[in-house]
Formats: structure tokens, sequence, C-alpha cells
């Protein structure tokens, strides 16, 4: 099913202006980034304008690295970066890419069962010496 808007870029920066005034903490959004479950494709959409009109903390997500996030946070594009998939499969996530740490992958078969032990909380630590 598609949708769309005839002018989506006025309807987005409306929506993010019109949370200002509810006194909103923070906006989520995806970054229009994604071609498939793990391509990632140069978009000329963004979300920058949206995040310049939001008076909030402004999260984005969509695929995002360690590079990526950074360079995001960096170039004031967004204040924080979630990163979905890969924390799932790097429960210590923080702690790998401060060290620049080979990540887990992911499984995506496993992330929406109802198994206790298979999925959310199978994977490793990352293991240092001490």
């Amino acid at each position: 099913m598609e949708s769309g808007d005839s002018n989506p870029k006025a309807l987005g920066l409306y929506m993010a202006e019109a949370l200002n005034k509810y006194g909103i903490l923070y906006c989520h959004m995806v970054e229009p980034r994604m071609k498939t479950v793990a391509e990632k494709c140069d978009c000329p959409h963004s979300l920058v304008p949206m995040r310049n009109a939001f008076g909030g903390t402004f999260i984005v997500a969509g695929g995002y690295d360690r590079e990526d996030g950074n360079k995001a946070v960096a170039e004031n594009r967004a204040d924080l970066v979630a990163f979905g998939r890969l924390f799932l499969a790097n429960p210590d996530l923080p702690r790998r890419f401060e060290l620049d740490a080979p990540l887990n992958k992911y499984n995506r078969n496993t992330f929406y069962i109802s198994d206790p032990v298979v999925g959310y909380t199978d994977y490793p630590f990352l293991e240092t010496a001490a």
C-alpha cells in the first residue's frame, strides 16, 4: 500500500513545528535512506528541516552505524541516534562503539518471537581482558 502527500516537505515541517506548542520533549524519526533490509541509499530527502523546526531533542534512526551516527550528531543533524537492530544483537553496543570493536550480526528471524532464550537474550557480550 502506498501513501503520500502533495507536499510532504511542507507537511513534515508543519508537524514538527506543531509539536513545539505542546512541549513535546523529543521527536524520533526514521531517515528515508534504507532501500532494503541492509542496503542504504543516497536520498534527496532530509530530516534536517524538521530537525531545525522542532525545539526539543531530535532522535534519528534508519540503518545507522557508528560512523554515520557520530557524523549525524557532529553535523547537528540529530541530538541522538537510535541503533535498533545493532543494539538487539550487541547488548554492550556503547562499549563496542567506544573500542571500535567488532559487532555481533543480528538474526532478523528472532526479532519478534516469544522464545525467552533465543533472540533478545542470547547475544554475547564483548569479552575484554582485565
